[in-house]
């Protein structure tokens, strides 16, 4: 069993999510070896959830919102020793909570592409990234 909670993201051990990226293999495509620019990206997200199975960072879904109308859903991590349980979808849930009214909007990896939809999301064909 797993909690969910609302935390601050310059409050989290930048290690300790690190590894979590690691296991989840997001650390491929994250910068978790410039330690800067990684604790940077905690700091900088105004809305961070993570998950704790008996106190050990399992999960975390960090979030730029401006908690009206859009919530950018920059990561979504999962231990891969807890993953396809509910984690993350427990984790958007509690996006979703924190930010009721905003639409969640996110760039999925492409191992993850048919996660989304299969959780709620329907695909958008317009976005753009430069």
């Amino acid at each position: 069993m797993w909690t969910c909670e609302v935390v601050v993201g310059a409050e989290l051990d930048i290690e300790e999510v690190a590894e979590l990226y690691r296991a989840s293999t997001l650390a491929d495509r994250r910068p978790v070896g410039d330690r800067e620019r990684f604790a940077a990206m905690l700091r900088g997200a105004n809305l961070v959830v993570v998950a704790r199975s008996e106190g050990r960072l399992i999960g975390i879904a960090r979030s730029v919102t401006d908690h009206v109308y859009a919530t950018y859903l920059s990561d979504l991590a999962v231990d891969q020793a807890f993953q396809r349980r509910g984690v993350g979808r427990d984790l958007i849930r509690a996006t979703k909570e924190a930010a009721p009214q905003a639409n969640i909007i996110l760039l999925a990896a492409p191992a993850a592409v048919g996660y989304y939809p299969h959780i709620g999301f329907t695909r958008h064909d317009s976005a753009w990234v430069m």
